[in-house]
């Protein structure tokens, strides 16, 4: 069965193989026309998140959207989601508190919480035409302390974060959410479908150099999941991070891939 996000998965080894300087290449598009899916992160003063569980959110929030039957051909949210998937995948995360939290609530989209910690993603749009409720919303200052995220659970994806890239909370919100993305357009109906039975879980850690050398697709992304059922995020390098830089390794059932 064909799913809204074929397309990402029919480019994921093209994207991977491109040269790093062409990932920033944004000669093919207009300003007026760059389409983005905002991510909001709630992060109360006085009570902030832990960093994991937010993070988690974050990646299973913007997936849910991806394959809410609104989404789907003929639903109302069809229409944008098929002209952002059909360009290059941006994700704007923001932060926000108290009103400015309940405000986006009203807003097309999937709040998803994992231990306290909660994220909204939004129907993707063109950024000249962001809600008034979301643009006044501060992209920077959206970090959290590194915490301890204890055990891995089972039977979840494995989200690794680059252990030599350090990324804001905000950066890594969106990275999470590309890996969760890349991971539902390369697996099958069935497994899809167990997943979202689970609200699309995962559990998101940092890798060791270790892993992250024995994870790692290098220049065989289509071996790598076959062998491994790893992928990798590869960021265009807008902020934070040089273009072509992987940010994230995302594994389906390690225990499996592991017999």
């Amino acid at each position: 069965m064909s799913s809204v996000l074929d397309p990402l998965g029919a480019r994921y080894a093209f994207w991977l193989g491109l040269p790093a300087e062409d990932t920033s290449d944004t000669s093919d598009e207009l300003p007026e026309e760059v389409r983005a899916m905002p991510v909001i992160l709630r992060i109360e003063r006085a009570e902030p998140p832990g960093r994991t569980p937010l993070l988690e959110a974050a990646a299973a929030a913007a997936l849910a959207v991806c394959l809410d039957e609104r989404s789907r051909p003929g639903g109302e949210w069809a229409e944008p989601m098929h002209a952002w998937l059909d360009n290059r995948i941006r994700k704007v995360a923001r932060r926000a508190r108290g009103a400015h939290w309940a405000a986006v609530q009203d807003l097309p989209g999937i709040t998803v919480e994992v231990d306290g910690a909660e994220a909204r993603a939004l129907v993707p749009g063109l950024v000249t035409e962001t809600p008034k409720e979301v643009a006044r919303l501060q992209i920077s200052g959206s970090e959290l302390p590194p915490d301890e995220p204890g055990p891995l659970p089972d039977g979840v994806p494995l989200l690794l974060l680059n252990p030599h890239v350090p990324m804001t909370v905000g950066k890594g919100a969106a990275q999470v959410g590309h890996a969760t993305m890349i991971l539902a357009a390369l697996l099958g109906d069935a497994e899809r479908a167990t997943w979202a039975e689970q609200g699309f879980r995962v559990a998101v850690r940092t890798a060791t150099p270790v892993q992250w050398k024995e994870l790692h697709p290098g220049d065989d992304p289509e071996g790598a999941w076959r062998r491994d059922r790893v992928i990798a995020v590869r960021d265009a390098g807008f902020t934070e991070v040089d273009p072509g830089t992987i940010t994230v390794l995302a594994q389906w059932a390690p225990e499996q891939a592991a017999t």
